[in-house]
C-alpha cells in the first residue's frame, strides 16, 4: 500500500473538553441544518464524506439548501454501482455542487496485479483498507472535523456514536447529526424535500456499498445484511472503534419527532 500524508489535524491534547462542553450545551436541541452551521462555525475546516446512501443524501441536501460552507467528498472506490454514480451527478446537477472524488492511490487492476484477484473476496478488510480507510485518511488531512451520516441503530460500532465526538482514528472532531435519528424519520425528510435516491433502495439494497460487496436484502433481514453477506464484518473501518472515544454531546438524542433539518 502506498503512502499517504500524514495528518496535521490537532491532537486529542490540543481540544479542550471544558470548552468543546460548553459548546455543546449550547447546541442542545437544534435542527440538523443549525447544528451543522454551529459545527462549521466551531471548526472551520470541516468536511463531509457521503456514500449516498439516504442519510448521506439527506446532509447534501441539507448543506445545499442553507449553503453551509462544508466541503463535501466521496470515497470512489472504482467499485461503486452504476446506479451510484448517476446519483452522484444527479445530485451535483440538482443542488449545484461539487461533491469531489477521493480516490485510493492504487487502482483496480493495479490493487489485483499487487494482491491477486478479488481482493474482496479473500480478505475484504485488507480491501476495505486500501479503497477506503486510507483514501479517507488522506481526504481528511488537515482537517479540523468531519460530518458523518452514520446512525446509532445501523450497526453495533455505530450503536454508541454521539453527535459529536473526538475520533481517534483520524485524530480530529467528528460530527455525527443523524445519530439519534431513526430510518423513518431519515426517509420522511426525503420525501418531504423531494431528495434524490439511489433507485437500488426500491430493489431490495437499504444499505449500499461496493457491487461485489453488497447484495439484495430479504423481507426481515437487518438493513445491512446484504453488505460482506456470510461475514460477520459490518464495516468496512470508516467507523469502527477499536478503543473507547473521547466524547462531546452536540445534542441530546431526540425521542421520536421530526428530523427539523431546518
Amino acid at each position: 500500500m502506498e503512502a499517504v500524508a500524514r495528518e496535521v489535524a490537532p491532537a486529542a491534547d490540543e481540544v479542550d473538553p471544558a470548552e468543546l462542553e460548553r459548546w455543546s450545551d449550547a447546541l442542545r436541541g437544534p435542527s440538523v441544518a443549525e447544528a451543522l452551521a454551529s459545527a462549521a462555525q466551531r471548526w472551520p475546516d470541516i468536511r463531509f464524506g457521503t456514500g449516498f446512501g439516504p442519510e448521506g443524501c439527506l446532509l447534501v441536501d441539507v448543506i445545499a439548501r442553507h449553503r453551509l460552507p462544508i466541503d463535501i467528498f466521496t470515497l470512489d472506490t472504482g467499485l461503486l454501482f452504476p446506479e451510484t454514480y448517476a446519483l452522484w451527478e444527479r445530485l451535483q446537477d440538482r443542488y449545484g455542487v461539487v461533491i469531489r472524488p477521493v480516490r485510493p492511490a492504487l487502482t483496480v487492476p493495479r490493487q489485483a496485479a499487487r494482491f491477486g484477484e478479488n481482493l474482496w473476496d479473500r480478505d475484504p478488510d485488507r480491501c476495505c483498507a486500501i479503497r477506503k480507510v486510507e483514501p479517507l485518511r488522506g481526504a481528511l488531512s488537515g482537517a479540523q472535523a468531519w460530518v458523518t451520516s452514520i446512525r446509532r441503530d445501523q450497526t453495533r460500532d455505530r450503536a454508541t456514536a454521539r453527535l459529536a465526538e473526538w475520533d481517534e482514528r483520524f485524530s480530529l472532531v467528528k460530527v455525527n447529526p443523524l445519530a439519534h435519528l431513526s430510518s423513518a424519520e431519515v426517509w420522511d425528510y426525503l420525501r418531504a424535500h423531494d431528495v434524490p435516491v439511489s433507485p437500488l433502495h426500491a430493489e431490495g439494497y437499504p444499505s449500499i456499498g461496493c457491487m461485489p460487496c453488497t447484495t439484495p436484502v430479504a423481507a426481515g433481514e437487518a438493513a445491512r445484511a446484504g453488505r460482506w453477506r456470510g461475514r460477520e464484518k459490518t464495516e468496512c473501518g470508516l467507523h469502527s472503534r477499536p478503543r473507547p472515544a473521547v466524547v462531546l454531546a452536540l445534542a441530546r438524542p431526540a425521542e421520536g419527532g421530526d428530523v427539523h433539518a431546518g
